[in-house]
């Protein structure tokens, strides 16, 4: 997988920035649903539990399809493998505009959770691959600036086209956006990786599927009526999921190569970026909440506050990925706790103040401090590893931050949901959390940096 195809600057250029345009629509899909959460419980008559499943069940299926990334890369020429993944995009989101249904919805989002989850770890793979290391970091930092900012700004999308038009609406948006990409990938898409005769493992197929039930336990615990199956559910899932992990070691050709983690800077990556992963997505998830049920603002207003953060994320993802070339993880990743930190201890202090302005200031330290830890990270982690792996580290990550950012978002939900004021309460225990994370961020760094001392 170390073989790449050599690209002229103008096809490189045009190449990255379709693949980054195409990445940044499908990361603002997985969070722009929250914003219409009510509408649709209003429209097809079903409760919020059941619609919160256009996320849960959208990052569920997301997460199963990942691991498959490295063997599609090797196996089908890139371009048309793209290609592939925005048609399957595009057809589920032209299922849910025309749903007479919600399942019929449920459907559409889980063909979309698919190609989301196809193309996160392989468009990372193939800019780490295309990119000389010096370089990574500040390329890394543009992947940064799409996985975070649309992440923060699916919210904004939705709540934005949803003031005018109804539900249907922000999905004619990415089916209007997703579409013309797909155009664009016809010309300039390339055909980057050198591929390769690699077999599926068909019993490694079916130990995947723990993961799946895993995680679909770990969703479903707070809301259901049959716990004592739930349970065996997941135990039968964890059994297959440790089955997975060793048969990955025993086989020639692994779906998912388990040796990265022999590097210890690799680990140390993947820790601290779903650490920072849980951090961002918990706060997409309870801004908004604050905004529109403590604020009492409209749907409108509610984005547009959205707007700071995520513009500042933005900005600050580039210079993150520049610092990391110059000084390295540990001044990156130390900037990037302390901010998270100070941002939702900040929401803490000053919830009962009801201040818009402060509630904006202090979401927007929580996501620039994301734009020093999530990417960054992952790109340090990837350096670790030789370019034969680095499709594999990045699938492995991608994967890991999934299973992070599903629990960080059953965690919020259910203190939301159940703890007294819970919106208050959510943000005192992220913040406690943040807490703890930044001290283990100090501590790591100086270990593996040979340092003494705090």
């Amino acid at each position: 997988m170390s073989e790449t195809k050599q690209l002229g600057k103008r096809e490189r250029t045009l190449f990255v920035w379709m693949l980054l345009l195409t990445s940044f629509s499908f990361s603002i899909s997985q969070s722009a649903m929250t914003t219409i959460y009510p509408v649709m419980a209003n429209h097809f008559s079903v409760p919020i539990s059941m619609v919160q499943w256009l996320t849960t069940g959208f990052m569920l299926v997301m997460t199963v399809t990942m691991p498959f990334s490295p063997w599609l890369l090797n196996r089908v020429p890139f371009k048309w493998f793209l290609a592939g993944i925005q048609a399957m995009f595009l057809l589920g989101t032209f299922i849910a505009i025309n749903a007479t249904g919600f399942g019929w919805v449920i459907l559409g989002r889980v063909l979309e959770g698919a190609a989301v989850g196809f193309l996160f770890p392989s468009y990372q793979s193939v800019i780490m691959l295309i990119t000389p290391e010096e370089n990574r970091g500040a390329s890394m930092g543009m992947v940064g600036l799409v996985m975070g900012a649309a992440l923060a700004n699916g919210p904004i999308v939705s709540g934005i086209i949803s003031q005018w038009f109804n539900w249907q609406g922000v999905f004619v948006f990415f089916e209007l956006v997703i579409g013309l990409l797909f155009l664009v990938n016809l010309f300039v898409g390339q055909n980057v990786i050198v591929n390769k005769d690699v077999h599926l493992d068909v019993p490694s197929l079916i130990g995947l599927f723990g993961f799946a039930m895993v995680l679909f336990g770990i969703q479903s615990l707070g809301h259901t009526t049959k716990l004592i199956g739930m349970i065996v559910m997941m135990m039968v899932g964890l059994v297959l999921s440790v089955y997975f992990v060793h048969r990955q070691g025993n086989l020639s050709q692994p779906m998912l190569d388990f040796k990265v983690f022999k590097q210890v800077g690799f680990t140390l990556g993947l820790l601290l970026t779903g650490a920072s992963y849980i951090a961002l997505i918990v706060m997409t998830v309870l801004m908004p909440l604050y905004y529109q049920n403590v604020l009492h603002t409209s749907k409108l207003v509610s984005g547009l506050l959205m707007v700071p953060p995520a513009a500042a994320m933005a900005v600050m993802n580039r210079r993150s990925g520049k610092l990391l070339d110059q000084k390295g993880l540990k001044v990156v990743m130390r900037i990037g706790a302390a901010s998270i930190f100070i941002g939702y201890a900040g929401l803490a202090l000053t919830f009962g103040l009801h201040n818009a302005v402060l509630a904006v200031i202090f979401a927007t330290f929580g996501e620039v401090g994301n734009a020093f830890m999530m990417l960054p990270a992952t790109t340090y982690a990837n350096n670790q590893l030789p370019d034969n792996l680095i499709t594999h580290g990045s699938a492995m990550i991608s994967t890991a931050r999934q299973f992070a950012g599903v629990i960080g978002v059953l965690v919020a939900t259910t203190i939301v949901s159940g703890l007294g004021n819970g919106l208050h309460s959510a943000y005192i225990v992220f913040a406690l959390g943040m807490a703890v994370m930044i001290v283990t961020v100090w501590r790591i760094t100086a270990i593996y940096h040979g340092e003494n001392s705090l």
